[in-house]
């Protein structure tokens, strides 16, 4: 019966996930949730840009966020998410601007901030996220160009001076954003120096530090495929005088194609590079045309060296589009595809992205998304689901190398295990940095992040492997829920894309007690039974911590963990 229930649901599971394939056999394009926040933010870059043509989507937009507006006044990050302090103070000034400020929303935040003086909205958005500046500088100039703060003289100033120096300098320099964010660095700081007072060495260079921005800038305009980043400078440009500036045009170009049907934005385009790697790994050998996918994987990778980290050629980003920029973890999962796609047939691509990413590990051993050695803010930090992923590429491909790139391999991958050793806390978790729970207490999943690095690392043959993915499996095994199910940390509710990864992590070893993996399985079951297993859900977290979910998600993460439930049935049935 048990095996009934599972082959059934493999098999509406992976319909789904082929359903979703584009009918030229390219890359899985996904769906992100819309936001409230790039919803807001491109809304009120198109009313300050004052250009009569982008009305209609004004007013879409505004209806948009009048429509998914909360009981109480506020909005989350996307629909299906709670309320918190930076959806709706960003909704609020939008809808201030336009002239339809909510009484509802000016009591909600008087509440969260103790008061809606302009010290009091400061005080709330900088203490919320500390010496990062990358969100809370943007926010607090939109809130000022907006009027809902009436004095610039307390929101933080960014030094945009700085990004004429050698880009190989940044991570020296300590900025205040993190290594992404030099777009609103410059537009910011450009708008916050103009705003105050006046200083004859800063002046020179607004016209150096505008020749960056151009060049950071993708042809289409959007940077990094994401709308409240480009919304934010475009509005910076506008309210510094420079309206008229080709930034400007192009970003308000951006904004304009990106629009959806019902008003609203994305968080980014899209995330298809990302979602491909996860729908390979989930669907195994079933994959229809496979030499043609593997095709489309190979030529996404970059060939030149990124304008916008600096990065070398051969690493790949979580998107084919132009704003994508390469990372550590679209890398592994490119490269990890590659070897299940090609059989393990090496090339060009592969051997270069393998290089990209040692070229990218830190000093402490760990794997960064970004850039190597950007330690100051915690979205620039060697992350444990991101290092556990490169060390599970280099473990498929260490074979296929060349004598040489084996041993470069083999001596980081010696390091990352050191590093993920000692990042491991005391319980046997680790955190992930890209992915979250919105109801745990601290909005961090320790079961995520761990149940990606135990599943990443299990099948490595090496004693601090070993060591600690038995730690790791312990921790997870704490934290199963009565219901059979997991949620981001210990007593959380349980969530079919928290439970399906656990699941999935534990289903790689044998040791693990049948009876715990069948209550998770019959967990995810009941979820397909009352058509809720496919439900998107909340868990993913975009720059500066925005929620967002992806309906490819559930499906990736679902039919992975079924999977592997199977072949640990069949491993069972083999040893009893």
């Amino acid at each position: 019966m048990q095996e009934e229930k599972l082959n059934m649901m493999i098999e509406y599971v992976s319909g789904e996930l082929l359903k979703k394939r584009p009918e030229d056999g390219s890359l899985w394009t996904g769906y992100l949730s819309s936001s409230a926040i790039s919803t807001s933010v491109a809304v009120f870059a198109l009313h300050i840009s004052g250009t009569e043509r982008h009305q209609s989507l004004i007013k879409n937009g505004v209806d948009w966020l009048k429509k998914t507006m909360l009981d109480d006044g506020s909005w989350g990050d996307s629909p299906e998410s709670p309320s918190n302090m930076t959806a709706t103070l960003l909704t609020f000034a939008t809808l201030s601007a336009v002239g339809q400020t909510p009484e509802k929303t000016k009591a909600f935040l008087k509440n969260k901030f103790n008061g809606i003086s302009d010290q009091d909205i400061i005080t709330g958005v900088l203490n919320y996220y500390g010496k990062d500046l990358t969100f809370s500088a943007p926010i607090l100039v939109m809130c000022a160009l907006a009027g809902v703060i009436s004095s610039w003289k307390n929101i933080p100033q960014l030094p945009f001076e700085l990004s004429v120096l050698p880009q190989k300098l940044f991570r020296f320099l300590r900025l205040p954003v993190v290594s992404y964010a030099i777009p609103a660095l410059i537009a910011v700081g450009i708008l916050r120096y103009k705003k105050g007072s006046r200083n004859l060495l800063r002046e020179r260079f607004i016209s150096g530090a505008l020749k960056v921005l151009l060049k950071l800038q993708p042809k289409h305009g959007g940077f990094l495929e994401a709308a409240p980043l480009t919304g934010f400078v475009a509005m910076c440009m506008c309210g510094a005088g420079y309206g008229d500036h080709e930034a400007v045009r192009k970003g308000i170009g951006f904004l304009t194609d990106t629009v959806r049907k019902d008003g609203s934005w994305p968080i980014d385009t899209n995330l298809a590079a990302w979602v491909t790697s996860l729908s390979v790994r989930a669907i195994g050998e079933n994959i229809p045309d496979r030499l043609n996918l593997a095709n489309n994987i190979r030529q996404n990778a970059f060939k030149y060296q990124h304008p916008f980290t600096g990065a070398k050629e051969g690493g790949w980003g979580w998107t084919n589009l132009p704003g994508a920029a390469p990372d550590a973890d679209d890398t592994s999962g490119a490269l990890v595809a590659l070897h299940q796609l090609s059989n393990g047939e090496m090339s060009l691509e592969v051997k270069k992205g393998l290089e990209w990413i040692l070229s990218l590990q830190n000093s402490d051993g760990g794997i960064p998304t970004f850039c190597k050695g950007w330690g100051k803010l915690p979205f620039d930090r060697s992350s444990p689901d991101i290092t556990a992923h490169a060390l599970l590429a280099f473990s498929l491909w260490r074979v296929q190398l060349p004598n040489e790139l084996q041993t470069k391999c083999d001596k980081g991958a010696r390091r990352m295990l050191l590093w993920m050793k000692k990042e491991q806390s005391n319980e046997g978790c680790w955190y992930p940095l890209w992915f979250g729970d919105q109801d745990a207490k601290d909005e961090r999943s320790p079961v995520y992040g761990t149940a990606l690095s135990v599943e990443y690392l299990a099948g490595i043959d090496h004693p601090i492997a070993k060591e600690i993915v038995a730690k790791g499996a312990a921790y997870l095994l704490k934290c199963q829920n009565a219901d059979g199910g997991w949620g981001g940390a210990k007593g959380v509710s349980s969530k079919v894309t928290l439970t399906a990864r656990a699941l999935s992590a534990l289903s790689t070893l044998d040791q693990i007690e049948q009876s715990l993996l069948d209550k998770a399985f019959d967990f995810l079951y009941l979820k397909y039974e009352t058509k809720e297993l496919l439900k998107p859900e909340p868990i993913g977290l975009y720059f500066a911590r925005l929620w967002y979910s992806e309906d490819m998600y559930n499906i990736t993460f679902a039919l992975n963990a079924l999977n592997n439930y199977k072949k640990k049935l069949s491993r069972t049935k083999i040893i009893t």
